[in-house]
């Protein structure tokens, strides 16, 4: 089975400052890994790395068999599903839901004058009709709650059958129905065997959705654990993640973490 993604001691230096430190990662096509971390841990550059959106200073970064640096990315692209926030501040607010979605067959934001086909638009209708969005279709992107833009976007992210679905921070803003509504939709996904191999960037242990099976965790730009879940999510390797002493719990296939109290 081919590598999705494969990074052999990967850097990554803006300035002074070091973002990602010698990571080395191997994500396989029917994995779907979470990636946690504190903020500034280098998860989001992680992930542009991952969409084929920057480069590695040091290091040699592989994405869906092609080594970044000797390949047309917007060749790559195309391939890639992404959300994102800095996406979704791209979308026009008055644009139909249906068009949010079809429009990423062309890789382009906001339609203009493309001509789809059928099946573009029947492909865009079933994705909708799949995540629980189809009454959403002929809604105005700008109407939306919160939740229904992230359900939109996963939509969007799918509509090109992409051999990769990254997601960063998806339930970013959301309240807990939202946040719920959203890891169940992320949980389904998982256990489709057809889905893309997935990877999926938060700061929450809570939002690990059933199905998924691999965990990173970064700090400061370097690796701290890398593996199975249940084998990565554990309270040593989350304290050291965080900085600070956790307990773990783990119950009907969802994760929690707290910070421990001091008489333990």
């Amino acid at each position: 089975m081919a590598a999705v993604l494969e990074f052999a001691d990967v850097t990554v230096r803006r300035g002074q400052a070091t973002l990602l430190d010698q990571v080395s990662w191997t994500v396989e096509e029917d994995e779907r890994w979470v990636v946690l971390g504190p903020n500034g841990a280098g998860k989001t550059t992680l992930l542009q790395l991952a969409a084929a959106q920057m480069h590695p200073s040091d290091g040699v970064a592989a994405v869906l068999e092609e080594v970044l640096g000797t390949v047309d990315v917007f060749e790559l692209r195309p391939r890639i599903g992404l959300t994102s926030a800095a996406l979704a501040e791209r979308i026009p607010r008055h644009e139909k839901v249906r068009d949010v979605v079809v429009s990423a067959s062309y890789g382009v934001v906001g339609r203009w004058r493309e001509a789809y086909d059928e099946l573009d638009h029947d492909r865009a209708e079933s994705l909708l009709r799949e995540l629980g969005a189809l009454q959403l279709a002929d809604r105005t992107f700008g109407t939306l709650s919160e939740g229904e833009r992230k359900r939109v976007q996963i939509c969007r992210a799918l509509m090109a059958d992409p051999e990769l679905l990254l997601l960063d921070e998806p339930a970013a803003g959301l309240d807990l129905g939202g946040r719920e509504d959203l890891v169940a939709t992320l949980s389904m996904l998982a256990y489709d065997p057809d889905s893309p191999a997935t990877v999926l960037v938060s700061h929450h242990v809570e939002e690990i959705p059933p199905g998924f099976t691999h965990a990173l965790l970064l700090r400061e730009g370097r690796v701290v654990e890398a593996g199975l879940l249940d084998q990565v999510i554990t309270e040593s390797a989350l304290s050291a993640t965080f900085g600070m002493p956790l307990s773990v719990g783990h119950e009907d296939e969802r994760w929690t973490a707290r910070r421990r109290n001091r008489s333990r």
